[in-house]
């Protein structure tokens, strides 16, 4: 039997508490599309028009599954399809002023929601959350290039 240190690394402790605020924020977002569907157009917002082939690879779902999430997308008028200039024979996928101004919102109202709770706490806490913002920004910029690479 083996026996584990009940105290948990710093790394742990700080994974746990991140992935614990993720997945709550998660839950607290509004259930009018899918989390896949919100994704998608997430990441179409900051990278720009993408092949449905290569969305499915980002949010890790099927081909056929992403053609039936842009058809539900395209009819709610959040994207478009439109041809690419330098190959006719390909379709891109676009997010359209109304879907980029989904995405700014539903981002906004997370950012009100964090920035509430972020003013509950006391003036230290904020500091320490401050000190720490250029790690939590470099923890977003490291899990952005292991999402690409996992993307590959």
């Amino acid at each position: 039997m083996s026996h584990r240190d009940p105290t948990p690394s710093p790394s742990d402790a700080i994974g746990s508490a991140l992935y614990g605020l993720a997945t709550r924020a998660v839950r607290r977002l509004p259930r009018d599309i899918s989390l896949t569907s919100a994704a998608t157009l997430a990441t179409l917002d900051k990278t720009g028009p993408r092949r449905i082939t290569d969305l499915a690879v980002a949010e890790g779902v099927t081909q056929p599954a992403m053609t039936v999430l842009v058809r539900a997308l395209v009819e709610s008028g959040l994207v478009e399809r439109q041809g690419d200039p330098s190959d006719k024979r390909v379709t891109l996928v676009c997010l359209t002023e109304a879907g980029a101004a989904y995405v700014r919102t539903r981002r906004q109202a997370g950012v009100d929601a964090y920035a509430r709770l972020v003013d509950e706490l006391t003036g230290d806490e904020v500091a320490t959350l401050t000190a720490a913002l250029p790690a939590l920004l470099h923890l977003a910029e490291l899990e952005g290039h292991a999402r690409q690479g996992a993307d590959r």
